[in-house]
């Protein structure tokens, strides 16, 4: 089937538990949004997933859990005081404010991100484009997306600091304490799963930008004739990896940025794309950021990060390769992905590594007081096991079945009237809904995921 409509997919994560609009009862908050259970649940799943595939089983990676305020020079060195800025155009009825190169794409399909001022006003202006609610449009201007807080007790004595803009710059600024610590030698890397923040000029759909999102960042410190083995690397591994958690890799994409798109640290970036049903849209991005961080923080803090080559005894400052990964877009990606109608049942084809239950329990009907005891006894024994399943024993079993395909669940168990006589129960698949019978005793082999 064709990609699902997206209100679809957003009246499904409200109404199932997997996203809410964020404080509702007030009126909500643009771009904002709170996790519910299950969608609680699948962020857990992929933060696992990625730490034990990215760092656990890589004996050259470890990982940190850095500040998200920061020193204020930490956003100075980095470049993001002076340069992380979008084109903002705004309404001149509506006072409504757009990024300029988001205007252009919509009304002529040309992608304009990374040019100058003069060139997005002579795109509106040639083209004749005006705002979504058909209004003339403002000169572009420059729009920092740094998000300011003011840190101290005393009003008089307050300072202006940032909340993270992405999670890597601790990643920098901690590599020679990471470094001597762990008793590491280039080439390594340093991993980091957290909040970052973004006053973004335009936001959705749905959660896809927002300005409070979740990033999981890998910096790999190497020499720069290593440069181009590890972008490779970081490609192809990235294409793997987002294939065994179950994205249709028809569906991805990668593209190299052009020079003028690419952010003031990268020498070169590829973005991985997905195939929305509103177009492709990148998720995750692969950087070659030279010595630009390391170097940077070397000249504002006065702190050496040079490296000596202890066999050449070369000395160098270390060039990094980013993988940087949207924790939140990686969901979504997974929501529209997975997402399947058959007549009226309404599947999500979630891989059971990242499903928010890994099976359902049920007794066959709940007025069988032996059927239910031995349900919930079967209940407990997997969750004993430390497998999160649900149970549910409302209406008729159909229906039952039908909740827990909507929400990925991949395996439903119930407990019948032969359970009573060899200690087996009806196994159902989500996907194909082919029944069979299983031992009790081997159920938690059964559902086990690597």
């Amino acid at each position: 089937m064709e990609s699902p409509d997206i209100n679809k997919i957003t009246s499904l994560c409200k109404r199932r538990g997997f996203v809410y609009p964020s404080s509702e009862i007030y009126g909500g908050w643009e771009a904002t949004y709170d996790f519910g259970p299950l969608g609680a649940e699948i962020l857990r799943n992929l933060r696992n997933l990625w730490w034990k595939d990215f760092v656990h089983k890589q004996p050259d990676i470890v990982g940190i859990d850095g500040a998200i305020i920061s020193h204020p020079k930490v956003w100075e060195a980095s470049g993001h005081v002076e340069s992380f800025a979008d084109a903002m155009v705004e309404d001149f009825v509506t006072h409504k404010r757009y990024r300029a190169d988001h205007i252009i794409e919509e009304a002529i399909s040309i992608n304009s991100d990374g040019s100058t001022l003069e060139e997005y006003d002579r795109l509106i202006e040639e083209n004749d484009i005006l705002s979504p609610d058909g209004n003339k449009l403002s000169k572009a201007r420059r729009f920092n997306n740094l998000v300011e807080v003011e840190v101290g007790t005393l009003e008089s004595e307050k300072t202006k600091a940032y909340l993270r803009g992405e999670t890597c710059q601790p990643i920098f600024y901690n590599f020679a304490l990471v470094k001597d610590s762990m008793r590491k030698k280039l080439p390594f890397g340093i991993a980091q799963i957290g909040k970052a923040f973004r006053n973004e000029i335009k936001v959705g759909p749905f959660f896809h930008r927002t300005r409070e999102f979740e990033q999981m960042e890998l910096e790999m410190f190497i020499h720069p004739k290593d440069a181009d083995k590890y972008f490779d690397l970081f490609k192809r591994w990235s294409i793997d990896w987002l294939k065994n958690v179950g994205i249709n890799e028809k569906k991805l994409r990668l593209r190299d940025q052009e020079f003028k798109e690419r952010a003031h640290y990268n020498k070169i970036a590829t973005d991985i794309e997905y195939e929305y049903p509103f177009g492709w849209k990148e998720f995750q991005g692969i950087h070659y950021r030279g010595d630009w961080d390391l170097k940077r923080h070397g000249q504002f803090s006065g702190f050496d990060f040079s490296y000596k080559d202890e066999k050449t005894g070369e000395v160098f400052i270390p060039h990094i390769v980013e993988y940087s990964i949207g924790l939140n877009r990686l969901m979504l990606v997974l929501l529209f992905d997975a997402y399947f109608e058959d007549g009226e049942r309404v599947v999500l084809k979630l891989d059971p590594k990242v499903a928010p239950f890994k099976a359902a329990v049920f007794p066959l009907v709940r007025n069988k007081e032996n059927l239910v005891n031995n349900a919930e006894n079967v209940y407990k024994m997997l969750l004993e096991a430390g497998l999160n399943v649900d149970y549910d024993d409302r209406g008729n079993i159909g229906k039952r079945y039908l909740s827990q395909d909507e929400i990925g669940t991949p395996s439903c168990i119930t407990i019948d009237y032969q359970t009573l006589e060899d200690d087996t129960v009806t196994m159902r698949d989500r996907d194909t809904t082919e029944q069979k019978r299983v031992k009790i005793t081997d159920l938690s082999e059964e559902l086990i995921v690597d």
